[in-house]
């Protein structure tokens, strides 16, 4: 039997050995901390296919979605099938939806509604001046902070995966990984520890084209009496945030627009977006600072231009807050969508996934391995 050894235990490395697994592979993910508690618990929980362009990227996020479907079905993972509403209150956002809707209608699970329409959809939009909606069925929420540990189980479980947590791996050596005086041997190595593969190969980092994006989030509590929005809410700031909606000739004119009106927005990579988990709570966000090192320190300035915004288009129960958080993740700077890259013979980094973890991960992992096992 092949050997795989994982480092990391977030998404891309859960991903990663459950593409070796069905393929016949003993796989041991180590990982420096008790659980997985950076980017990939620290989001919307969206698995976002509306975000990506048509063609071999959104087919990717489809597979991966199709296998996030299976995995939350096996172990009973909460899911939540609800789509997406990216909401219109200026003519030229709805012009970019309906040039969305008409060129990829036939490819995708998607239509413009009227703002009537829109409403009976979610209970939660702002009805002061909405002129019509852009429908997306195939969106889908988890509870990641949740989720990402349920599917360690469920590896464990049924492939026989081994874990080691709290284990900080310093050194490798193909065959052989170590941490301390511990030491391991597989026949191969995957790195996928996001921005810590820069403590492992400092020089492939330094020359790699990456960085690290710093992002700010919030959650608000329960909604009141099971109070539930339905669909993932967007702001139109999100069309220009997201490649899937470049196909539209008129997104460069609202492009110009919010660059004059939400200037001071788009300098701190704001788009704003609402999901909400199973225990009814809402996840808002998010901001977008890039740079190699990020104060640890979150901006309120930012967290409160993200509520105002989300005002314009969003009416909830309650706006209480629960909690804030910020998180950090590898994103490439020449276009690439990833970073898959042999550091030495045996030895492979998968990583540079963006902001597209939890969309993106499970099906490029599954092409990959498929495409050299």
């Amino acid at each position: 039997m092949k050997t795989a050894i994982v480092i990391g235990a977030g998404i891309v490395g859960l991903a990663t050995a459950r593409a070796l697994s069905i393929r016949g592979y003993q796989v041991t993910i180590i990982e420096r901390n008790e659980r997985a508690v950076g980017a990939s618990i620290r989001n919307f929980g969206m698995v976002w296919p509306i975000g990506q362009a048509t063609g071999p990227m959104f087919e990717r996020a489809m597979l991966s979605r199709s296998i996030w479907k299976e995995i939350c079905t096996e172990a009973k993972i909460w899911h939540d099938e609800v789509g997406s509403l990216h909401l219109a209150y200026h003519d030229d956002e709805l012009q970019v939806m309906s040039e969305y809707v008409n060129i990829n209608s036939q490819h995708r699970n998607c239509s413009l509604l009227t703002a009537e329409q829109a409403l009976q959809k979610s209970p939660a939009i702002n009805t002061n001046g909405l002129k019509g909606a852009l429908w997306s069925g195939e969106e889908m929420i988890i509870e990641s902070r949740v989720a990402i540990g349920q599917v360690a189980s469920y590896l464990a479980e049924k492939f026989g995966v081994i874990f080691h947590w709290n284990t900080a791996i310093s050194r490798i050596e193909h065959p052989k990984v170590s941490s301390g005086n511990q030491n391991w041997e597989a026949d191969e190595i995957f790195v996928c520890s996001g921005a810590d593969f820069e403590t492992l190969y400092p020089e492939l980092f330094a020359s790699a084209e990456i960085t690290k994006c710093k992002l700010q989030m919030m959650r608000l509590v329960t909604q009141p009496d099971e109070w539930r929005i339905g669909p993932s809410l967007c702001g139109g700031l999100s069309m220009i945030h997201y490649p899937g909606f470049q196909a539209a000739s008129s997104l460069p004119a609202l492009r110009k627009r919010y660059e004059e009106q939400y200037a001071t927005h788009l300098n701190w990579g704001i788009h704003v977006m609402v999901s909400q988990n199973g225990s009814g709570e809402l996840t808002i966000g998010d901001s977008h600072e890039y740079g190699l090192v990020h104060d640890p320190f979150d901006k309120e300035f930012i967290n409160n231009m993200i509520i105002e915004y989300l005002h314009t288009f969003a009416s909830f129960k309650s706006w209480k807050m629960l909690q804030s958080w910020h998180g950090i993740y590898p994103k490439m700077t020449n276009g690439a969508t990833e970073l898959i890259t042999e550091a030495a013979p045996g030895v492979t980094i998968i990583n540079g996934l963006g902001g597209n973890g939890m969309t993106l991960s499970l099906g490029l992992c599954e092409q990959y391995i498929a495409s050299r096992v």
